[in-house]
């Protein structure tokens, strides 16, 4: 029986916009490296298949005049923090994300090629363009580049990462002594790249990674996002209000494989899931609300403004949502939030509540059974592969998600018992890729 994929979103106290004012939060996750070594502690307990930390480039993670009321303006670089947690970790796979706008792939491809050494093929990138057009700034661009630009950029970024990391044959470095023969020159490949955006001559000056290569997701739920997904990710999160949308997303984005010579398998579909457990109905809804009733109306609006691209932070928070165009350039997310206040003609402060505790994701309040016939109903029902879980709030949230739902998986056999691989390809599921150079012996029959 095929088993669930689960990934865990870190943040320093949670996912909710409130989850810092918690009496029981970690408020100083952000700066507090002891806080995530008990994370990836509690998720490698959970048999959890990764870690997954996101970024952006700026602090301006919210508008307005509510920027100190955010939580998350300022955290640990998420690459340091995950080559950190590597030695601490032995099962788990290390994720974060990588700007194709910001970042060079020769950097990148070496950055992660050295963390799959040294954490033993764990680790995974998380491919995104940057939809914060602030972060620009940061890197002496006046202005973002338009989203179409920057996803052009992405497919080119990641083409080069696959060659790069196909630089060195497995069995490239001989290491003879005697005959003073370090590698075989037949088995290391220079790529010499020259494209439109990137000119990378290579080769890698890493050796090849014990996964075959790092494993490569993608975020984006766009028409150019799910390309670059089925062209060439292993993973991709989604973002998923209902079954229906799921279920149309994963159909659609799995249909696409076929055109790069890809099987449905080589693809995994994680939609984010935000959970809040209890034994009872009601202590699962009372955990949830007290969180909601934690969330300033000037945080609230400002981060309204930021997901949907207009300012409401002036606006009453109990007038009604206007009718608005969505945003493009900001991703799927503008219009997904603009149509569920239309259809449930919800004010700005039910539209801020909706979204406070996953950001558009999908939120489960109830008990570890109610909790589990849901993931399990989308599970069977070719809604996704599993799910990026998304807690409320560090720690009690995702505690009761390993204490209490993890189990119910396990007792209906949807989820495994224990770690049986050892890279992040094998927790998922994924073949180790063949490199674009063919095997040894392909090459050898290719000579006659």
């Amino acid at each position: 029986m095929a088993e669930m994929k689960l990934g865990l979103f870190i943040r320093p106290t949670g996912h909710h916009i409130a989850s810092w004012r918690h009496p029981n939060a970690h408020d100083d996750a952000n700066k507090n490296f002891d806080r995530f070594i008990e994370m990836a502690q509690t998720a490698e307990r959970g048999l959890f298949d990764m870690l997954f930390s996101a970024d952006t480039q700026t602090a301006w993670t919210t508008v307005g005049s509510a920027l100190n009321r955010q939580h998350y303006s300022t955290w640990l670089e998420p690459y340091t923090l995950l080559a950190s947690l590597a030695p601490i970790t032995k099962h788990i796979g290390l994720v974060c994300t990588k700007s194709t706008s910001f970042e060079f792939p020769y950097t990148v491809a070496r950055q992660f090629a050295t963390l799959d050494l040294i954490c033993g093929g764990r680790s995974g990138v998380n491919i995104v363009t940057t939809g914060n057009g602030r972060s620009a700034k940061n890197y002496s661009q006046e202005e973002h580049k338009p989203k179409p630009e920057r996803y052009e950029i992405a497919d080119e970024f990641v083409d080069v990462l696959l060659g790069l990391w196909d630089s060195w044959e497995e069995d490239a470095f001989i290491r003879n002594k005697k005959t003073s023969t370090f590698f075989d020159w037949d088995k290391m490949h220079v790529l010499n790249h020259k494209g439109k955006h990137f000119q990378v001559e290579g080769p890698l000056n890493v050796p090849r990674s014990p996964q075959g290569r790092p494993v490569i997701i993608q975020a984006g739920a766009s028409e150019e996002g799910r390309e670059l997904a089925a062209k060439s990710a292993d993973v991709i999160f989604g973002a998923s209000q209902s079954l229906e949308m799921a279920q149309g997303f994963y159909a659609d984005v799995k249909a696409r494989l076929a055109r790069y010579g890809r099987e449905y398998g080589d693809l995994k579909i994680l939609p984010g899931l935000s959970v809040t457990v209890a034994e009872t109905e009601k202590d699962a809804q009372a955990s949830f609300d007290v969180l909601q009733d934690l969330i300033h109306p000037d945080h609230g609006l400002a981060f309204l403004s930021r997901r949907v691209g207009h300012d409401f932070t002036q606006m009453d928070p109990n007038l009604p949502v206007p009718e608005l165009d969505a945003v493009d350039d900001l991703g799927t997310r503008s219009g997904q939030m603009l149509n569920l206040a239309s259809q449930n003609n919800w004010t700005l402060r039910q539209l801020y509540q909706h979204f406070a505790a996953a950001r558009g994701h999908m939120v489960l309040v109830g008990t570890p059974e109610t909790v589990v016939n849901t993931m399990q109903e989308w599970f069977e029902s070719d809604a996704c592969d599993g799910f990026n879980i998304i807690p409320s709030m560090f720690p009690d949230d995702f505690d009761s998600f390993v204490n209490l739902v993890v189990p119910e998986l396990q007792r209906r056999n949807l989820f495994r018992k224990a770690y049986e691989g050892n890279t992040l390809r094998e927790h998922l599921g994924l073949k180790v890729p063949d490199s674009r150079y063919g095997t040894a012996a392909e090459r050898m029959n290719q000579n006659f």
